[in-house]
């Protein structure tokens, strides 16, 4: 989806404060023999997080950039502050490809020398994007996806940017100009490249936007094959370009397109080498099961309601309404694994819903989509953990994280028709005592802040009102046994199985019979592998203290890695090796274990998860 063109084609199945307080949430601390019926267990981990985002592209940027007085600062607000706005963190904008790209003209031939034309410095230039992305640097912005629709027309089959052609050179598209994808590759390299020189280097730069698709504005075709056949090109450029940019694949249609797209390109040595991240919109297939990224992050980079309406409501029964899309972000994140989530447009004057804030003059409305995107992009940060969460309750869904701070974000979504009431537990998090804030969004609050309550024994209650979501913020004492938390966001993290209640992935495989393990002076170690896919596995490995009467003060766990195997990533350790020698070492936090107590740390590898190591563990 882009500009207004479309509006109608698909329709989804699926002000100037935003905190209010609002209806109470119902919070009290649960008795001793409460039983739970929320679970959330940090021993048990998924997908890391890059963040939540949205677009400004064509002229929303300039819209926002001209706005006066305190509305611009107002809007920018609304979109990036992260104490009383959504605090995206993920800022998607077009690559043009018309007269106003870095190229607009042809240098006459794929190998001739090519004349770029580009202003750093000038708050117009990419249609008033770049403005848009210093701004949003500001508030700690540092995620830039940048997505080309199309490349110059000079360089495809049909001669325009605009009404589909397919690249010059691609599988099946012969031109009398020649095979130009090296040009484009090398185009979309010198793009990045001046981002970079501005302090605003590309998280990610993908060539093409709903590959399968024709329209009337900027658009260019490509088969899953020419995908493939261009990105063993522009992979391998990038990768010498020095920069820290990855290749994206490629904004297909829907989730229902992207896996043809995805088995192209790993049955390209050369594009699969070359690819970091694969993305797709959510208009022709919705995100509601894992994508076989092999250990890549899926991201959901485009989605919205394309009516002719501006709906702002909560609840009112429609595809447009915030209830709607809370269902869509906790389904994507929960059931396909997804690691960023973004709308269509954050801020438009299109006065219709494929926008969250509708911008008229200088009078920004925010729908109610934008405050349940709010109630997850506010609190789940970039390289959060989402961890276990299930529910025992009907209607009541949840998925929680563990962000670097060590906070952790329950979201509950409650789409019965009366309020629900659980016991909540909190295992191996870090936090078993500490506070619990809540913040609701329903037809009268927006991600509005509630009285907090006490984590007692890692447990409290809470009531969530019919037809809502809820928030809940959780900070402050440690847990004796530490769970595995990741200590950055990777470059490449694995597409987990879905939770307990979804559909695994069908590359994942079951933890192999038996758990090796291995002692020493102090402590025993074990391992277990809880996911593998074709070229990788994850697995954790728990450190216990062996003695009945003494605490531990550290732990190091040993072992040789198997032949063709390397450790990715590695969370809740510090990790050296010196060659296929391994040695994990406890963090400050998870070194002293009582008699009999664990930890566990985890990490993610590459090449076959079997045959399993031999441990040892020794304790000072």
């Amino acid at each position: 989806m882009s500009i207004s063109p479309r509006r109608g084609r698909f329709v989804s199945t699926a002000a100037a404060g935003l905190l209010g307080v609002g209806t109470l949430v119902a919070v009290t601390q649960t008795p001793a023999n409460a039983a739970s019926t929320v679970a959330v267990d940090g021993a048990t981990t998924y997908q890391t997080i890059d963040g939540f985002g949205v677009s400004e592209a064509f002229g929303q940027a300039n819209a926002i950039r001209t706005l006066t007085g305190t509305a611009q600062k107002q809007a920018l607000d609304l979109l990036f502050n992260t104490s009383t706005g959504a605090g995206f963190s993920i800022l998607r904008s077009l690559i043009p490809s018309g007269s106003d790209s870095i190229e607009p003209n042809s240098p006459g031939s794929p190998t001739a020398t090519p004349t770029y034309v580009w202003n750093g410095s000038s708050d117009t230039t990419d249609q008033g994007q770049l403005w848009l992305a210093k701004q949003a640097k500001t508030y700690g912005v540092t995620n830039f996806y940048n997505d080309a629709w199309s490349a110059p027309g000079y360089m495809k089959t049909n001669g325009s940017n605009v009404n589909g052609g397919s690249l010059c050179g691609t599988t099946g598209a012969s031109c009398s100009s020649g095979d130009w994808r090296q040009a484009y590759a090398n185009y979309l390299v010198q793009d990045a490249k001046f981002w970079a020189s501005v302090g605003l280097t590309p998280s990610a730069v993908d060539f093409v936007n709903e590959p399968s698709l024709t329209t009337s504005y900027d658009s260019m075709l490509a088969t899953s094959a020419q995908a493939a056949d261009f990105l063993s090109v522009f992979g391998p450029t990038m990768k010498a370009s020095g920069l820290s940019t990855k290749v994206a694949c490629c904004d297909t249609l829907g989730f229902n397109v992207l896996p043809g797209y995805v088995s192209a390109v790993e049955g390209n040595s050369a594009a699969n080498a070359g690819v970091g991240l694969f993305t797709s919109h959510g208009y022709s297939g919705a995100p509601t099961s894992p994508i076989n990224s092999t250990g890549r992050p899926v991201w959901e980079s485009e989605w919205a309601i394309n009516g002719s309406n501006w709906d702002t409501a909560w609840d009112d029964g429609t595809a447009d309404s915030g209830l709607s899309w809370a269902q869509n972000i906790q389904t994507g994140m929960t059931g396909a694994n997804l690691s960023a989530f973004l709308y269509w447009w954050g801020i438009s004057n299109t006065s219709h819903d494929s926008s969250l804030i509708g911008l008229s003059g200088s009078t920004l409305t925010p729908s109610k989509r934008y405050y349940a995107l709010a109630n997850y992009s506010r609190f789940v940060r970039p390289g959060a953990v989402r961890i276990s969460a299930t529910s025992a309750a009907s209607g009541l869904s949840v998925s929680a994280y563990r962000n670097t701070d060590g906070s952790v974000v329950l979201v509950a979504l409650n789409t019965a028709s009366s309020a629900t009431t659980a016991g909540y537990s909190v295992a191996n998090t870090g936090s078993s005592t500490g506070t619990v804030t809540p913040y609701l969004t329903d037809t009268n609050d927006s991600t509005a802040a509630q009285t907090p309550i006490a984590l007692s024994g890692g447990t409290f209650t809470a009531t969530v009102p019919a037809r809502s979501l809820v928030t809940y913020r959780i900070t402050g004492g440690t847990s004796p046994t530490p769970s595995p938390s990741a200590t950055s966001s990777p470059s490449a993290s694995p597409s987990a199985t879905a939770s307990p209640s979804t559909t695994p992935s069908a590359s994942a495989t079951g933890q192999p019979t038996g758990t090796p393990s291995g002692s020493g002076t102090g402590c025993t170690a074990a391992y277990s592998v809880t996911n593998s896919w074709p070229g990788g596995f994850q697995a954790s490995v728990t450190a216990t203290n062996s003695s009945a009467t003494a605490a531990t003060s550290g732990w190091t766990v040993r072992w040789t890695l198997p032949s063709g195997q390397a450790i990715s990533q590695l969370w809740n350790g510090a990790l050296t090796t010196s060659g296929s020698d391994v040695t994990v070492t406890n963090l400050s936090y998870n070194g002293a274990l009582a008699p009999g107590a664990s930890t566990t740390f985890g990490f993610t590898g590459t090449g076959t998860s079997t045959p399993v190591p031999a441990l040892t563990c020794a304790s000072p």
